[in-house]
C-alpha cells in the first residue's frame, strides 16, 4: 500500500490514490473509523457515554489522523490511544 492510500484512509488527504475509486477509499476510511472506535470503546466504555456521540466521533477522528499508530492490529490501539490523550492534553 502506498503512503497516499494511508493518508486518505487516515483523513490526512482527500486525494484518491491511483488505482482506487473514491467510494472504495471512503469505505476503507469508514472501516478504519469503526474499527478504531470499537476497540477504543472496548477499553474505555464510559468515555463514549460521557462524551456524547458528536464529541466521541471528533475524538476518534483526531486520534486516527494524529496518532503515531502504525500497527495493522486494532488490538494495539489501547496504548497508542493513551499516548495520544497524553500528548493532546498538554
Amino acid at each position: 500500500m502506498s503512503q497516499n492510500f494511508y493518508n486518505f484512509v487516515r483523513g490526512l488527504s482527500e486525494t484518491v490514490p491511483d488505482g482506487y475509486t473514491e467510494n472504495g477509499m471512503r469505505a476503507y476510511r469508514h472501516l478504519v473509523f469503526i474499527g478504531a472506535s470499537q476497540m477504543v470503546e472496548a477499553h474505555f466504555p464510559a468515555v463514549r457515554e460521557q462524551m456524547g456521540e458528536e464529541s466521541w466521533c471528533e475524538l476518534i477522528t483526531a486520534f486516527i489522523r494524529q496518532s503515531a499508530w502504525d500497527s495493522p492490529y486494532y488490538g494495539d490501539l489501547k496504548n497508542e490511544f493513551l499516548s495520544f490523550l497524553a500528548r493532546e492534553s498538554v
